[in-house]
């Protein structure tokens, strides 16, 4: 289903959530960690709520290296069939807190 990378970057995740939402693409940042980062708006990983979101969502999963949520990326898209779910490289612990999406809005 995906047409996306496998991974994306802090800045890549910014870039694309606000390319995307711009048009009507719904991209969650989701916690797997029960760890949410600080500066960032994130959703709890709870598979029912999830699956009602509407398909076409993007899913950028992070943990905190990225290691985790990389390696579980096909569960993930077995899992939540319908949407595109991508590992945040470097996990909570490489995400930058004053970087914003607005650094990145010419990219």
């Amino acid at each position: 289903m995906s047409k996306f990378p496998q991974e994306w970057t802090q800045e890549e995740f910014l870039r694309e959530k606000r390319r995307l939402e711009a048009d009507g693409v719904k991209v969650l940042l989701i916690d797997t960690i029960l760890n949410p980062i600080e500066h960032a708006e994130t959703v709890t990983y709870n598979p029912p709520m999830l699956e009602k979101e509407p398909d076409g969502s993007v899913f950028v999963f992070y943990c905190d290296t990225g290691k985790a949520t990389k390696e579980r990326l096909a569960e993930f898209r077995r899992k939540f069939p319908g949407k595109h779910c991508i590992s945040l490289r470097g996990g909570r612990g490489y995400w930058r807190k004053y970087l914003k999406a607005d650094d990145h809005a010419d990219a």
